[in-house]
């Protein structure tokens, strides 16, 4: 018996056959990832529930035990040799040298009683009002010094300038920044690592004798020495060093 064809409605088109191997990923995706966020919701929370099951971790106390108070006398002081502090915050006049026998004080010194204020001191220098203003930026504290005339041109003058040094080491720099004008040579002054020594040019000027003069700075902790020697004649490299070391030592 013939097959009959299958009467197919003119308004309908049958399914196309699929292509071999092709499959729908989009509904498989998005399984997998609902699956993945609700695993990790899920270990979220027994996390929390095992958390919420266990006792608390004790915190270590703040207090700290009592240690005992040790018995018997204390350490002594360190002596001037190991503390320099024993001398400098004591009577700084005592650290000056003394004036040599058969000298005279000048009437203009600016030291009185052998303490030198701010403002002395200030008077003393170049520039005297920028001066001022400077030692108070570097925290001046006090200053001591000595002066004596030697014969009839001769003249010396030693001064401890001491700082508080909150800020700047300010011993140290002003005993490296002076400002030498006119120097003939200049030598560091043994035990002190910042210790120069200078001889100067003389300064003529005419209806006046020639004016001869030599310098020595140096620092020891918060302490800044300075020594002027001035004189008609010729100063010897040897006497402005010989003061200052002798100074120095007495730091």
């Amino acid at each position: 018996m013939p097959e009959v064809a299958p009467i197919v409605d003119p308004g309908t088109t049958p399914d196309a056959p699929s292509a071999p191997g092709r499959r729908r990923r989009g509904r498989t995706t998005l399984l997998i990832a609902t699956a993945a966020v609700l695993g990790l919701v899920a270990g979220t929370c027994a996390g929390y529930l095992v958390q919420a099951d266990r006792e608390p971790t004790r915190l270590p106390s703040l207090s700290q035990p009592v240690v005992a108070r040790a018995k018997g006398p204390g350490p002594e002081p360190l002596s001037a040799a190991q503390d320099h502090r024993v001398k400098t915050d004591g009577d700084l006049r005592k650290l000056l040298i003394s004036r040599p026998k058969g000298t005279k004080v000048p009437d203009w010194a600016p030291e009185q009683d052998g303490w030198l204020d701010m403002a002395a001191y200030a008077h003393s220098l170049k520039d005297s009002d920028s001066a001022f203003g400077r030692l108070g930026e570097a925290e001046f504290r006090r200053g001591a010094g000595v002066s004596w005339n030697m014969g009839s041109t001769g003249n010396t003058q030693i001064r401890l300038v001491q700082y508080r040094q909150e800020e700047n080491l300010s011993a140290a720099d002003r005993a490296s920044n002076w400002y030498v004008y006119r120097s003939s040579g200049e030598w560091s002054l043994p035990g002190a690592s910042d210790g120069t020594v200078y001889l100067f040019k003389p300064e003529r000027k005419a209806g006046y004798l020639p004016l001869y003069k030599a310098q020595a700075t140096a620092s020891r902790g918060d302490i800044a020495m300075e020594i002027w020697i001035y004189d008609s004649k010729p100063i010897p490299k040897s006497k402005i060093m010989d003061l200052a070391k002798r100074q120095l030592e007495r730091l």
